[in-house]
């Protein structure tokens, strides 16, 4: 299976690719971001990487690519090396945290319709999972903002011409094998949780996932399929143990 992935250097999408990698049935991984990821996962990981003059990535995790694209409302240049992949996840997000509608809008709406309009054109057979959250609001007329925005775009991508779309709804995300999230408030958060997150599994078991299981979870759909768009943490907990 070959995948791509965008947000690869975010928490969820670290976690996603390092299970990609250590997947023997996963043959080619292209990470497409604004920076590479060989400072934080794959170094301690044990897959250094090197960079040519024209900015992709190889070294001793020859199955990944890694393609640095700054504008990411327009991915028409990198048509052609989209071509023939089976699956793409897609973990790109921020936090709407002190964000305007229209600016996170920006980053979670235009940022998934400019790859994956390219994506289906390209891929029709694609099987294409987006990292949604739990709350995830579908009808767009929630007062929450951030529910109402990723409710948007999880409906325009169910309408794309692909083999399938799975949106992923995770509650809270336990970081694993050294992931560390970017943003500064998330890792307080963790920070302060960590000590308690045990009882908090054994409080809130369908509530709660890893970076681990997420990975897991998005291999696991993409090869076998599964029978619900819709993937809360209960379901992506069961689908990563398999």
């Amino acid at each position: 299976m070959k995948v791509i992935i965008f947000g690869a250097t975010g928490m969820v999408g670290q976690g996603v690719l390092r299970e990609c990698l250590l997947d023997p049935d996963v043959t080619a991984i292209l990470s497409i971001g604004r920076g590479t990821t060989g400072q934080t996962t794959l170094l301690r990981q044990g897959f250094p990487l090197r960079q040519d003059s024209e900015g992709q990535v190889g070294g001793q995790a020859p199955k990944l690519t890694e393609v640095v694209h700054k504008d990411f409302t327009d991915f028409s240049s990198l048509e052609s090396r989209l071509r023939d992949y089976d699956a793409c996840f897609f973990c790109l997000g921020v936090s709407s945290l002190g964000m305007s509608e229209k600016d996170y809008r920006h980053i979670t709406f235009d940022f998934a319709m400019a790859a994956a309009s390219v994506l289906a054109k390209q891929n029709p057979g694609m099987t294409f999972i987006y990292v949604s959250g739990m709350g995830t609001d579908s009808t767009e007329k929630g007062k929450i903002m951030w529910a109402r925005v990723k409710g948007e775009t999880e409906n325009v991508l169910l309408n794309l011409p692909f083999k399938a779309v799975y949106l992923f709804r995770p509650g809270f995300i336990q970081p694993l094998d050294g992931i560390v999230p970017k943003n500064k408030w998330l890792k307080i958060v963790l920070g302060v949780l960590r000590p308690i997150i045990p009882l908090l599994k054994t409080i809130f078991p369908k509530s709660i996932t890893t970076t681990r299981l997420v990975g897991r979870a998005m291999i696991n759909a993409a090869k076998n399929g599964v029978r619900m768009k819709w993937i809360e943490s209960f379901y992506i907990n069961e689908l990563g143990k398999v």
